[in-house]
C-alpha cells in the first residue's frame, strides 16, 4: 500500500514485482551514469578555459559515443525483452478468476467454483471502518490463495477498464468482447488495493480492487462458505 510521501515502489508480494522492480533499478543504474557523465562534461566544458580552432574531426571520439551508447542499449533490451515475456506467460492455474469491468465496479467469477459469484463495489466513506482506506476498499474482496498460481481473465462489458494491483505487478485492460489473461503468484499473505488504470467515465476513481490473500486451507474454508449460502 502506498503512503503519504513515499517515492519508490510497493513492496512486492510477487515475482513478478521483483523482478520490475529489479529492472526499475538495472535502468536507474544507466541514468545516474549517464547524468553523472553529462553533468561532468558540462561543468567541465563551462570552467575549461582552453580553446583548440584547428581541429575539424575527431574520429575516435565520434567511434566512442556510437560504440557506448549502443552497448547501453543492448543492456537494456535483453532484460527488458526477458521480462516482457516472463511477465505474458501463464502455467498451469491452481485457481481461474475472472474479472468483469462495468461503469464502475467490478464483478467476479471464480471459473474452477461454478457457483461463486460477486460484484464488488466501492465502500462509501459513511461506512468506512477506523483504519480503512477511503476510496479504495470494496464491500466484497477478491480472495486468493498464497503460493498457488492464479490465472486472472480480464473482460468489460461497456467500455475499456483496467484490472491492476500494483503490489502484486499486474495490470490487464479489459476490452469489450476480449479476453486478456494474466498470471499471479502470491508469494506473502495480505490485502493489497489497486485501482482501474484507464479512464472509463465519470466515476472511473470509484473502481477500486482489493485483494486478500489468505493461506491455501483457509481459502477452501471460505469457499465452502459461499456454497453454503
Amino acid at each position: 500500500m502506498s503512503q503519504w510521501g513515499q517515492l519508490g515502489f510497493n513492496n512486492a508480494s510477487s515475482p513478478l514485482m521483483e523482478e520490475l522492480i529489479y529492472f526499475h533499478d538495472h535502468v536507474m543504474m544507466f541514468l545516474i551514469m549517464i547524468m553523472v557523465a553529462v553533468g561532468y562534461m558540462c561543468v567541465s566544458f563551462l570552467v575549461n578555459r582552453f580553446t583548440c580552432r584547428t581541429v575539424t574531426e575527431g574520429q575516435a571520439i565520434e567511434t566512442i559515443w556510437t560504440i557506448i551508447p549502443a552497448f547501453i542499449l543492448l543492456a537494456l533490451a535483453f532484460p527488458s525483452l526477458r521480462l516482457l515475456y516472463l511477465l505474458d506467460e501463464v502455467g498451469t492455474p491452481g485457481v481461474t478468476l475472472k474479472s468483469i469491468g462495468h461503469q464502475w465496479y467490478w464483478s467476479y467469477e471464480y471459473d474452477d467454483l461454478d457457483s461463486i459469484r460477486f460484484d464488488s463495489y466501492m465502500c462509501p466513506t459513511v461506512d468506512l471502518e477506523p483504519g480503512d482506506y477511503r476510496l479504495l476498499e470494496v464491500d466484497n474482496r477478491v480472495v486468493l490463495p498464497v503460493n498457488t498460481d492464479v490465472r486472472v481473465l480480464v473482460t468489460s462489458s461497456d467500455v475499456i477498464h483496467s484490472w491492476t494491483v500494483p503490489a502484486l505487478g499486474v495490470k490487464a485492460d479489459a476490452v469489450p468482447g476480449r479476453l486478456n489473461q494474466l498470471s499471479m503468484h502470491m508469494n506473502n499473505l495480505g490485502v493489497f488495493y489497486g485501482q482501474c488504470s484507464e479512464i472509463c467515465g465519470a466515476n472511473h476513481s470509484f473502481m477500486p480492487i482489493v485483494v486478500e490473500v489468505i493461506p491455501l486451507k483457509e481459502f477452501m474454508v471460505w469457499s465452502m462458505s459461499l456454497y453454503d449460502r
